[in-house]
């Protein structure tokens, strides 16, 4: 009987919990179906990955705290898992979607994924997180709208595109994987995509005299891009989450995994423009286009494709420099942005965090601090949760550079919950990294060119940084950012070079904490898919 009321008691407090966090918000459902199909998106026949049908797959919309509730059905012939690139997953790292955290979906299986945008706004897009799945397709775009009465320091345009840009490979995915597991970095990327499309191959319609919202996201591989529109400014208003200083830009530097919206006028005269994206820091630089095409337009687009710039670095520093912060502008709350003072609070440590590319056992791989990491048989999170030994050491990584031999390891950092940390990453190779930290956004406070020492605070934007989730770092520079560790779980730290990312240029950051109120975190899912040495263990029962 004592058992009986322990039980009942539980499961009490189970449905108090989750009806507080999730009470009167509303729910979406979304069902979809991955499979393989055709795609021609470089004019020769590939094997994509689809979802319901659709290269790039579908958009999410959804509101401030909306519930999403996305039931995946993989038909492909191979696990298959989804991650949410800037979603933060509150208290839920449960649902991140990547191997650390989530067991892959097997053939013929489903998952449903229950997630919600916990105090968030912003552009940001989903991608297939495992066995270089990203390099087929599976990626799409998610708008997340402000709650109505939330003032947005802009007025809403007459329409909202989303443009998913990036690098692209003619080869099928399976092949790179293969060129990968043999201990080879890839070739040059063949060609540049806007929304699944090739040169000319996608049309965004206007009408003259309004104004439009782009969110561009950077979903491709390998190359950061430049993105522009011909004889059009755009206006900033929004990174990742973040509403900015509405600065005017003829054309914006994206990296690697990062977002951005800007607002467009159709003030020019009536004809079709080029929509821009080309390469940066590459050789050849590759360019592909869209069409900017008016209503009331018979013209069609001709002549010479704007250029923009290619290789230089100052550039690109210097207007990464100038994306700030809106201080006076609401974000998901009513307060406003600035009232966060972000940096007028002392850092408990700081971790500095290198990335190397050594060649390891006659490989080719690339590392942290020293480390390259390896997937364990069974996702952290269920090991730890489990208490399953021997499948990863915390503290595996150091908080520092070192300078003997890389190694591999199931990299995980141990850190707790509530810290305020200072995490500065140096790149010493001739190539722009761009890291991004899943479960987080965090304030980008510097980057410059050389090594970074105690020194450089001295040139950090303590007032009026913009606050994101994926950033970038310049050839032989740094880049330092300040993060509130308010979420507990397994998150992900990881190139945004999505060879790096596979050959082992990432790791896991524990951020726990001995509490075990769902306040803290979210129990286990009742569905959550059990694999590797979690195999045959329960969950929950509600």
């Amino acid at each position: 009987m004592r058992e009986y009321r322990v039980l009942c008691s539980l499961i009490i407090l189970v449905l108090f919990v989750v009806n507080e966090a999730n009470a009167d918000n509303p729910y979406r459902f979304f069902t979809w179906k991955v499979t393989y199909g055709n795609i021609y998106p470089l004019g020769v026949r590939q094997q994509g990955i689809l979802i319901n049908g659709q290269f790039p797959g579908p958009q999410i919309d959804a509101v401030t705290n909306d519930n999403l509730i996305i039931n995946v059905y993989n038909y492909l012939k191979e696990p298959f898992l989804i991650s949410w690139n800037g979603l933060q997953q509150r208290r839920n790292s449960w649902q991140d979607g990547v191997y650390g955290t989530t067991c892959a979906i097997p053939p013929m299986r489903n998952f449903t994924y229950t997630l919600q945008a916990k105090d968030q706004i912003g552009s940001y897009f989903y991608f297939p997180s495992t066995a270089f799945h990203k390099a087929a397709g599976a990626f799409g775009g998610i708008r997340i709208w402000s709650r109505p009465g939330i003032p947005v320091p802009f007025p809403s345009p007459a329409g909202d595109f989303t443009v998913l840009a990036g690098d692209w490979y003619k080869t099928n995915h399976y092949i790179l994987r293969r060129v990968l597991d043999s201990g080879k970095n890839l070739p040059s990327p063949d060609g540049l995509l806007i929304n699944g499309r090739g040169w000319n191959g996608y049309t965004f319609n206007v009408d003259p005299g309004k104004t439009y919202r782009f969110r561009i996201s950077n979903v491709g591989i390998s190359a950061s891009i430049n993105f522009r529109i011909q004889g059009h400014s755009m206006k900033l208003v929004e990174v990742e989450g973040s509403h900015t200083l509405q600065n005017t830009y003829s054309s914006l530097d994206i990296h690697l995994g990062q977002s951005y919206s800007v607002l467009v006028t159709a003030n020019q005269p009536p004809k079709d423009y080029y929509v821009v994206v080309s390469s940066r820091f590459t050789s050849p630089i590759l360019t592909t286009t869209a069409v900017l095409h008016y209503s009331n337009s018979w013209q069609k687009v001709s002549g010479p494709v704007p250029g923009g710039p290619t290789t230089e670095i100052a550039w690109s520093l210097q207007q990464a420099r100038s994306i700030r912060w809106n201080l006076t502008a609401s974000g998901p709350r009513p307060n406003p942005q600035g009232s966060y003072h972000y940096g007028l609070i002392k850092t408990s440590r700081t971790i500095v965090l290198a990335n190397s590319a050594p060649v390891i056992n006659g490989k080719q791989r690339f590392a942290v601090n020293g480390v390259s990491f390896v997937q364990a048989d069974t996702p952290l999170k269920l090991a730890d949760y489990f208490k399953i030994p021997g499948v990863f050491n915390l503290n595996s990584i150091p908080t520092n550079p070192t300078w003997g031999n890389a190694y591999l390891q199931t990299s995980v950092m141990g850190s707790n919950f509530r810290e305020y940390i200072e995490i500065v990453f140096q790149n010493w190779e001739n190539t722009v990294q761009s890291w991004h930290i899943s479960g987080y956004s965090f304030f980008v406070v510097g980057m410059d060119g050389g090594q970074w020492t105690p020194a450089s605070r001295g040139r950090y934007n303590l007032r009026d940084t913009v606050a994101r989730c994926t950033t970038q770092v310049y050839p032989k520079a740094w880049t330092a950012i300040y993060m509130a560790l308010d979420n507990v779980g397994m998150w992900n730290v990881r190139s945004e070079s999505w060879a790096r990312q596979y050959l082992g240029q990432q790791f896991y950051l524990r951020v726990y904490t001995s509490s075990t109120s769902f306040r803290d975190e979210l129990p286990i899912p009742r569905n959550a898919l059990l694999c590797g040495r979690a195999s045959g263990r329960h969950t929950r029962p509600l």
